[in-house]
């Protein structure tokens, strides 16, 4: 018999592996140096600037998808779709941080990086407004809806200029998509400014 429900949770537990996955290929990146000595470190700097800051994209992504799929009670083919749309977005991240910390942070790898961003932003929109398509009002009030729209949005628009600016200054480029960490820092970031609105 088809359970609507198991199939969204094993939708949910799918993409929990995929983003493990994901996390151990950028740590098998990261090798030690030669030298048993601390100066040798200082060369790793953007290897590991560019680890740390694609390691909190990936855990806060997660954490945001993972708020999602308590909207998403059917496992739709829309939803599956844009749901594997967003997890292969996501998968090109490891490939990026590793040209971007590789080239100490040049512009053609920091653009990729961003644009890289811009789609996973993209596929992101779509899943969220399909998992959103299943929530009745009473999961998440209209002005709610609006400010995580709003949110995604403003967050896709400083993935692009990040990208239209990464060719005349990387170090810019980047710090912009930095910025938007702090946009998805808590996914209920919508319900706390619903409730402020309120009050």
């Amino acid at each position: 018999m088809f359970d609507k429900k198991t199939t969204s949770e094993r939708l949910a537990t799918f993409s929990d592996g995929v983003f493990a996955v994901i996390i151990t290929i950028m740590v098998l990146d990261l090798k030690p140096p030669e030298e048993p000595t601390l100066r040798a470190l200082a060369p790793l700097w953007p290897l590991l600037l560019s680890y740390a800051v694609s390691y909190l994209f990936i855990a806060i992504i997660w954490i945001n998808h993972h708020h999602l799929f308590r909207f998403a009670r059917i496992a739709t083919p829309e939803l599956i779709w844009w749901n594997f749309a967003h997890l292969f977005m996501i998968s090109l991240v490891p490939v990026t941080t590793r040209w971007m910390a590789g080239s100490r942070l040049a512009a053609a790898p920091v653009f990729v990086y961003a644009l890289v961003f811009v789609l996973v932003e993209i596929a992101y929109i779509s899943f969220e407004r399909t998992a959103f398509s299943q929530a009745t009002e009473g999961d998440i009030p209209p002005r709610m809806r609006r400010a995580a729209k709003i949110r995604s949005y403003v967050a896709l628009c400083i993935f692009t200029t990040a990208a239209a600016v990464s060719f005349s200054s990387p170090a810019w480029g980047l710090s912009l998509v930095c910025c938007v960490l702090l946009i998805y820092l808590s996914p209920r970031m919508p319900e706390l400014f619903h409730r402020i609105v309120r009050r």
